[in-house]
């Protein structure tokens, strides 16, 4: 299993150094880099990450607030993902730690360090997802795996879902829940789609479409190009 992670710095020089780490464990892969705090939980939100790496203090961002925002995201989360600080001084590790952080390494970020910083990650989330979902129309509940799923796209306030067999399943969900609820792996690129990046064959920018399957061309907006972004990252191994 590959675990996806965002880093959280505005310091090129540091994100370029996180990335180059990474590239030893060939099991994580960034969905993301924020260098805007107050930006952090959309983009957590958005592109799901299990992990999450981040500056602790982030230069011209209030450290109290931020960590505070932190916290609060822990309270409302259906699903909350693996906060490690890269505290500059211990002081601020144990900021971290009481604002809710599940771990953290006194800079510079050193190979060994991380290293066992995942070691701890992999043990506390486990590499088995659910496989399988229940879709409910009517009275009728269809279990449908996760794989086979394609796209899914908006029907006002229902949902479509196409699947690997071009059979189409009808849920009396959102687009939004099915946003907030399937893994990471699934990712908004429009207001009206959700796409299996493990389905994505092609992605052409000047004329923003998502290619599925080699025979099947989706919409993406310029909203959700961090998501567009992510998916060439997963892909790009």
């Amino acid at each position: 299993m590959r675990f996806p992670f965002l880093i959280i710095n505005d310091d090129t020089t540091k994100i370029r150094e996180t990335l180059e780490l990474f590239e030893n464990f060939p099991n994580y892969f960034c969905v993301g880099i924020v260098k805007d705090s107050q930006t952090a939980i959309n983009q957590i939100i958005k592109l799901k990450p299990q992990l999450v790496i981040t500056q602790i203090p982030i230069q011209n961002t209030d450290t109290d607030f931020f960590l505070k925002t932190i916290n609060d995201f822990f309270l409302y989360a259906e699903t909350i993902p693996y906060f490690i600080a890269i505290a500059s001084a211990p002081d601020y590790a144990l900021n971290a730690l009481q604002a809710g952080f599940s771990d953290y390494i006194i800079a510079p970020l050193q190979l060994h360090e991380l290293g066992k910083s995942l070691f701890k990650f992999e043990k506390r989330n486990p590499s088995t997802l659910y496989s399988t979902i229940c879709l409910k129309s009517y009275s009728d509940y269809q279990f449908v795996a996760l794989q086979d799923i394609v796209f899914l796209k908006a029907d006002n306030n229902t949902t479509d879902i196409k699947l690997f067999n071009n059979k189409t399943v009808n849920a009396y969900k959102t687009l939004k829940h099915f946003e907030e609820t399937l893994p990471f792996y699934f990712l908004r690129i429009h207001k009206s789609y959700i796409v299996n990046i493990n389905h994505v064959s092609r992605i052409h920018f000047s004329k923003s479409k998502c290619y599925v399957n080699y025979n099947e061309i989706l919409p993406f907006s310029l909203t959700y190009r961090d998501n567009v972004d992510a998916i060439i990252r997963k892909i790009n191994i």
